[in-house]
């Protein structure tokens, strides 16, 4: 499969293309610092900016489906929400069908999943983050693509194991989680027609 990935020099946006390419999938990545992605066979990085229509597009040109692991760090203005749209905009221009996107537990209908002190973090500290994946979600809800929402708990920089619980049932609580756990499950869904229209929770 040829998959075009947004977000690949984060943390699990660099699990995702590592596994990905070992599954033996193929990638096009856009990113503004393409130096700081080792070359790869099956690999074509795409310079530029999520913001940039036109980057977006010539990413997106010739895949199959999409993931989308934007995130924002520290006092810049939040891109969730902005590159989404520039995603699915392209996505619907081309014919390409399939994204899946990771946002957080404690977004939308999740929140309640989310430990209360967190919760008081996202407020104080996360809002204007919390806001961009918000209404990222809603962007992808009403885009009329075959998408599927993953939730992750608190990422950490473990490794894989394979072990971790996932599904749409309220009663899963936030809880730490490897991004490479993470990529595995959302590489899954691209095979996988379970979670079609929904938004699983990992943990």
């Amino acid at each position: 499969m040829k998959i075009a990935l947004f977000g690949a020099t984060g943390g699990t946006g660099r699990q995702v293309l590592s596994q990905g390419l070992a599954k033996g999938d193929g990638f096009h990545v856009l990113a503004r610092s393409p130096e700081t992605l080792q070359p790869a066979t099956d690999l074509e990085v795409i310079a530029g900016d999520v913001l940039d229509q036109a980057a977006v597009d010539r990413c997106l040109t010739g895949t199959d489906a999409v993931i989308c692991v934007l995130g924002s760090h520290g006092s810049a203005e939040p891109v969730e929400a902005d590159g989404t749209e520039r995603i699915i905009a392209g996505m619907q221009r081309l014919g390409i069908n399939r994204l899946v996107a990771v946002t957080s537990m404690g977004v939308g209908d999740s929140r309640e999943q989310v430990p209360g002190f967190f919760r008081v973090i996202m407020q104080l500290t996360l809002k204007k983050i919390m806001a961009a994946k918000e209404r990222q979600e809603q962007l992808i809800r009403e885009s009329g693509l075959d998408w599927t929402i993953v939730r992750p708990g608190g990422l950490t920089d473990g490794p894989a194991t394979g072990s971790y619980l996932s599904g749409t049932d309220k009663s899963i609580k936030a809880t730490r989680i490897s991004r490479a756990d993470v990529a595995d499950f959302v590489l899954q869904q691209l095979r996988d027609d379970r979670y079609l229209h929904q938004a699983p929770s990992l943990s």
